[in-house]
Parts: C-alpha cells; sequence; structure tokens
C-alpha cells in the first residue's frame, strides 16, 4: 500500500473520498467517488500503469443513486467483517446471486447507472490512501485527485 496520507492533509492537497468500489484489479477500476464535490461514477480503462496514475470514464450520478449504492456497499462491508472475523466464506459472498435479496434488487435497480454513457468525460485520478481500514462504511481507504486527460 505504501504511505499513508492524513484526512486533513488529503483535502488540503486536493483529493476527493471513493465511497464505493465496485471493481478492483492491480488498483480500483470502477466505483463512486467524488469529483469536484459531486458523486460520480468511474471506470478505467482497464490498464495498469504501477504506480503511475489510471485514466478513467466518469460521469455524475443522483442523490437518490448513491443511497442506493451506499446501500448495497455497506451490505457488502458487514458481510467483509464475517469474513474476515471467519464467521463465513467466500461462498457467502452477496455479489455471488440468491445470498441477500436487497443486494441483489439494489444490483438491478443500480445497472443502468453503472454504464458510462456517450459523454462521460475522461479525468486521470492519482491515488493516496488514508490510515483507515480497507472497507468501511463511509468509504474506502484511498482517495483520488482527478485531473484532465491528455
Amino acid at each position: 500500500m505504501g504511505e499513508t496520507w492524513d484526512e486533513q492533509q488529503l483535502i488540503v492537497d486536493g483529493f476527493e473520498r471513493v465511497y464505493v468500489e465496485l471493481e478492483w484489479y492491480d488498483g480500483p477500476r470502477a466505483g463512486l467517488a467524488d469529483i469536484d464535490g459531486k458523486p460520480h461514477y468511474f471506470h478505467g480503462y482497464d490498464q495498469y500503469l504501477g504506480d503511475e496514475a489510471d485514466e478513467y470514464r466518469v460521469w455524475p450520478t443522483s442523490a437518490a443513486v448513491v443511497e442506493l449504492e451506499r446501500e448495497q456497499w455497506a451490505i457488502f462491508v458487514r458481510w467483509n467483517e464475517r469474513y474476515e472475523a471467519g464467521t463465513v466464506g467466500p461462498e457467502s459472498h452477496p455479489g455471488h446471486g440468491g445470498i441477500d435479496a436487497r443486494y441483489d434488487e439494489l444490483d438491478v435497480l443500480l445497472a443502468p447507472h453503472r454504464q458510462a454513457p456517450d459523454d462521460a468525460r475522461r479525468l486521470v485520478g492519482e491515488m493516496r490512501f488514508d490510515a483507515g481500514g480497507r472497507y468501511r462504511v463511509e468509504g474506502m481507504d484511498y482517495w483520488f485527485r482527478w485531473r484532465p486527460s491528455r
């Protein structure tokens, strides 16, 4: 993970919170984060650049959709706490379907919002970590500072 940063310093340096992680593969690939203080989906271009910042498609979403995403995220975080405690196995992950009815319902409701529109912006996301736990109901342990793509 590397160096961690104080939350206040992250804010001063222009980093914004990531609220939901939808996909991780060698780094964040998709999720929900603030961009210019407003909630946006982000989706990577499926490249991994090591320590370099990655490019993402980003598009805004509504407060109502954010609430649904955060509700589903909380279901995952509660499962992950049980998983890390050793009380449940990976087969009980709510994302497998048929395990948590509300999680499944939220998947259906959120699916159209998670698709990048044709007019999605391209931004580069530089990532830094805070000192908190990896998965938290209030968000991730990584933050992004966004800038225009070249």
